[in-house]
């Protein structure tokens, strides 16, 4: 009976010693497992790092990108395009006015009605109208003459029948978001196409002409007096309900930056006549580069895939269009390093699959459980059954990429702040800031990244302040702004709609 308990026993111990090795040995894989996922995470954190001294140091080189593209044409990564306007809305500006806006396959149509004071907008009617397929790959002349005549309708129907389009002449602002060189306020040759659009007998014409051309053979008696893009118009709402505003800044889907600069900095073109002695310039910021950029194997992967590698580099690491594709790549190296996500799921080898919006989703996702996370890994990723310690891994990465890309925006604004002088730099007496020297600066901002998403703005506002200082960042306010591309651009169209206002055009 001793002998076989005594055996009893052995074979319990040999049991259980087998079952706590078994045990352990699942606790070191996961330990490892787990461990090489938090080394993933450490190493994204210190490549994406934006210290204080490296986010000056980005404003720094983007300040002297600016100076170079002003000096010769090609002498930097940012184009610093002339627009020829010198004279923003100011709150004068009276009657009505319309604005055409054509930027994709949908173009809209405004009327706009102003007072004549500040911030003084009575009526501002909209219609929007998709573009046939055919259309965009026709010829210049169907193209055109499809839109002059969808915008005689709405002019017909504003004001109360076709009588008024023939007696009156109107004013229009026009938003052409597609590559254009300017050679006046109202004219520019089509560099090319994008957006689906192929037109080949429009490349290297001037398109204001030939919507002038068609609208006068639909009998609609209008001019174009200002030929804009969608930040220049951005710039336009701005000043005309804030008189200290001196620069713009979209970021949404895509992002650029407009600012109001002196003439005579503008060396590539000396001589130019205005009647301001300033001149709005489009800088196409997203083509911005410098070594102090904090990139990672993801941003150069992303670019290598990307229809334009080597090109719009700081669009990729601070747009809408790209930041929850470098979370998903981040989340598919995890994924194949570990299996904390299961089996690798297909959808995460599928470019663009996690929009900005749903990682942005994820990223403010404030329930216990991070349900939100939990829905979006499964139904867009197709990743079921996410544990809430991974879902918290998930949620500190998308904090990090945003992190980054929002202190990187706020680089570029002191980086305009700089080049202008509004960053304090001028202001020093006996080593000291002298706020009596500081000027109020107004920065409007539109697109849906800051507008919409709260943790961006807030690590954008954060770091603008980090920057410039506290005695200077009081001095600086980013105003959201709306409708650049329409409002914008028929408050453009009243400044520029006075024979007495002396356009400015290349010779």
């Amino acid at each position: 009976m001793g002998r076989a308990l005594a055996a009893l026993a052995a074979s319990v111990a040999v049991t259980a010693c087998a079952v706590a090795a078994v045990v352990v040995g699942r606790r070191l894989r996961s330990r490892r497992k787990w461990g090489r996922v938090v080394g993933v995470l450490r190493e994204l954190e210190e490549n994406c790092e934006t210290t204080v001294g490296r986010l000056k140091q980005v404003v720094d080189a983007m300040a002297v990108e600016m100076h170079a593209g002003l000096a010769s044409e090609g002498g930097s990564k940012l184009k610093m395009l002339l627009t020829y306007i010198d004279n923003l809305p100011n709150g004068s500006e009276k009657e009505t006015y319309y604005a055409l806006d054509l930027g994709g396959t949908n173009f809209r149509v405004l009327r706009v009605q102003l007072g004549g004071r500040r911030s003084s907008i009575l009526s501002n009617n909209v219609e929007r109208q998709p573009i046939p397929q055919d259309l965009m790959t026709g010829t210049g002349e169907d193209l055109f003459d499809f839109i002059a005549s969808s915008l005689k309708e709405f002019v017909d129907r504003e004001e109360d029948g076709p009588k008024t389009s023939l007696d009156r002449r109107r004013d229009l602002g026009f938003t052409f978001s597609f590559p254009v060189k300017q050679t006046s306020v109202s004219s520019g040759i089509l560099i090319k196409w994008t957006k689906g659009f192929s037109i080949a007998d429009m490349v290297g014409r001037e398109v204001v002409g030939c919507l002038e051309e068609a609208m006068a053979r639909q009998g609609l008696n209008m001019k174009v007096a200002a030929l804009v893009n969608d930040t220049v118009g951005t710039l336009a709402v701005g000043h005309y309900h804030d008189p200290d505003t001196v620069a713009a800044v979209i970021i949404g889907t895509g992002t650029n930056a407009c600012y109001l600069e002196r003439t005579d900095a503008i060396i590539k073109c000396q001589g130019l006549p205005t009647t301001t002695g300033n001149m709005v310039v489009n800088m196409e910021w997203g083509n911005f580069w410098t070594s102090h950029l904090p990139r990672t194997a993801y941003d150069i992967d992303l670019d290598a895939d990307s229809p334009n590698p080597n090109d719009q580099g700081f669009e990729k690491m601070i747009s809408g269009m790209y930041l929850g594709d470098i979370v998903r790549r981040v989340i598919l190296r995890i994924s194949q390093e570990s299996d904390i996500f299961g089996p690798v799921s297909d959808r995460l080898f599928v470019p663009f699959i996690l929009r900005t919006p749903l990682m942005a989703a994820m990223h403010e996702d404030d329930s216990p459980e991070l349900t939100t996370v939990g829905r979006i890994l499964r139904d867009e990723l197709e990743i079921p059954d996410v544990p809430l310690k991974v879902r918290k891994l998930v949620v500190k990465v998308c904090d990090v990429i945003t992190r980054r890309a929002a202190r990187l925006a706020a680089a570029g604004i002191a980086g305009i702040l700089k080049k202008i002088g509004r960053d304090g730099s001028g202001g020093i007496t006996g080593g000291r800031r002298s706020d009596s020297k500081m000027k109020r600066t107004v920065v409007a901002i539109e697109g849906s990244l800051y507008t919409s998403y709260t943790m961006f703005r807030e690590y954008l506002q954060e770091a603008l302040a980090e920057i410039l200082g506290e005695e200077v960042s009081q001095h600086v306010v980013l105003k959201v702004t709306e409708d650049g591309s329409g409002i914008g651009a028929a408050l453009l169209a009243a400044s520029y709609s006075s024979d007495s206002v002396d356009r400015v055009q290349l010779l």
